[in-house]
């Protein structure tokens, strides 16, 4: 893919360096990709050669079956090829999206074992951080992916430091959570790369006003979440989300923020329309729903790692809030995605 060089009447930004030879990414798109992550990472690329006025980065898109690869958003995109050997100053960026425990073949795996062993960087964005972790490429290294399949990836990968950050740069393993993270961690390498004025310059084009880095996490805050204001019940929500495995009573929850339980009941009923019971059953059936679509976990398991000692009582509350059974839902759900 040629990288398009500017206009003339764009005033070149002072570089950290006299640039060389440019670094070559080599994005691997999986089988059902999330378009967006590829798209962004490529423009911000594509946005730096042209304010630079040269060629500091080239790429190719690459694929196993290297024809053709579909995004999620059923888009077919023509390759440049299939997996090749790489230089060992390339940077090898996978692209990953839904079903990606599927899309993570033994070929791709095997490929990047291979292409790990001369020290190259590898970068996973979206869900690939699962391909790299199923490829053993993330041992003893911290990652991150997209916050709805976190619970997956940690009971798959109990071992790898999972954070919630939007990027995460560990050495020579690079992951990120999806959507525009990929803008923000490729504006985080220009400017490691070539100096903050050209990343501000690149951030301008893609009007893009606030350049995150590793240190902003996924999620909006709970205030912002749930559309409420309220010190003591954004309190009582986050111990509910991180005590899912092994639920609080709302005696003690109500008590660890200084409130009676009568007192809980009617902020919850005020601000969020149920009982703090019935929240924190959502929210655990929520999670319960995330493990059958994305992990191959047994459905025994999925119960207890949220809160439910029978089987019976999971498939019960399961059924009444989402209209099918556990059983139902992983017979007609794609694994990981």
């Amino acid at each position: 893919m040629a990288a398009d060089i500017g206009p003339q009447d764009i005033e070149a930004p002072e570089l950290a360096h006299e640039p060389g030879k440019p670094h070559h990414y080599v994005f691997v798109l999986l089988d059902r990709f999330t378009l967006m992550c590829f798209a962004s990472a490529v423009d911000a690329l594509r946005i730096a050669n042209r304010m630079a006025g040269r060629t500091l980065y080239s790429w190719s898109a690459v694929g196993e079956g290297g024809e053709t690869a579909t995004c999620s958003g059923g888009v077919t995109l023509q390759l440049d090829g299939g997996l090749p050997e790489i230089g060992r100053d390339d940077t090898i960026v996978i692209v990953g999206g839904v079903d990606v425990a599927r899309a993570s073949t033994a070929r791709v795996q095997s490929w990047l074992r291979r292409e790990a062993r001369k020290g190259v960087t590898l970068a996973g964005l979206c869900t690939a951080s699962w391909t790299l972790a199923a490829s053993g490429l993330m041992d003893g290294k911290r990652a991150t992916i997209h916050w709805e399949n976190q619970d997956a990836f940690t009971e798959e990968f109990p071992d790898i430091e999972l954070t919630r950050a939007i990027f995460t740069i560990d050495g020579k393993r690079i992951t990120t959570a999806g959507g525009m993270a990929s803008v923000d961690l490729m504006l985080n390498v220009i400017a490691r790369d070539w100096g903050e004025g050209l990343a501000a310059l690149v951030a301008d084009q893609l009007i893009y006003s606030s350049i995150r880095t590793d240190q902003d996490t996924q999620r909006l805050s709970i205030p912002a979440r749930i559309g409420v204001r309220h010190p003591r019940l954004s309190t009582v929500i986050r111990a509910m989300e991180q005590n899912i495995e092994e639920p609080i009573s709302p005696a003690i929850l109500a008590a660890d923020v200084g409130m009676s339980t009568r007192q809980l009941e009617r902020l919850f009923r005020r601000y969020l329309n149920r009982s703090p019971k019935r929240y924190y059953m959502e929210l655990r059936l929520e999670k319960a729903r995330n493990l059958l679509m994305q992990t191959d976990m047994s459905i025994i398991e999925v119960a207890l790692a949220c809160g439910f000692t029978s089987p019976s009582h999971f498939s019960k509350c399961y059924r009444a809030h989402y209209g099918k059974t556990p059983y139902r839902e992983r017979g007609t759900q794609a694994l990981p995605g």
